[in-house]
């Protein structure tokens, strides 16, 4: 196993602890849609059309940044995404959050290795974005989770549309 692979798990696990003592909140949806953002179950319960939580927690406090998603085996930010990433990027700008971890994730599809280098592939594409936009390197870290943390149980288009996604996570 690698350095690298090492690395990528025990940051994995550290993030289902900490996700998991967290409170809930709610999250929102690129289409404004409501759900309800459970931090310690993994999977939320929504109105049916709306998308899986997609709020970020801070010392429990539910944020304004959203998931952005993804097409299939694709790594290139939608037209449709990029409103949502330039709020994102006000946010991030506006507050004092020293670090700002983007978390790439995938669908089931595909095999582990690869699945982890389009989630890679995805939050770069998302940091890329956000360099553009202004706000400093330095604020902006990478991490790929691939296939490994589904916000949305099941196989399927219905499922995987969710799993195709990029997360925030905010340090203070």
């Amino acid at each position: 196993m690698t350095l690298n692979r090492l690395f990528v798990i025990g940051l994995a696990v550290i993030s289902l602890l900490a996700w998991g003592c967290t409170s809930s909140g709610t999250g929102g949806d690129t289409r404004g849609a409501s759900s309800t953002q459970t931090r310690s179950g993994g999977f939320n319960d929504r109105v049916s059309g709306s998308s899986p939580s997609s709020g970020v927690e801070v010392d429990g406090s539910t944020l304004g940044l959203q998931a952005i998603y993804f097409d299939y085996d694709q790594s290139v930010i939608r037209s449709d995404q990029k409103s949502t990433l330039e709020a994102s990027a006000a946010l991030i700008s506006s507050n004092n959050w020293k670090l700002i971890t983007i978390q790439g994730h995938t669908d089931e599809r595909g095999s582990e290795e690869y699945n982890l280098a389009l989630g890679e592939r995805r939050a770069d594409s998302v940091r890329q974005y956000l360099l553009n936009l202004g706000i400093p390197p330095e604020k902006l870290s990478t991490v790929s989770f691939g296939e490994n943390d589904p916000s949305e149980p099941g196989s399927g288009e219905s499922a995987w549309r969710w799993n195709r996604r990029v997360e925030f996570l905010a340090t203070q």
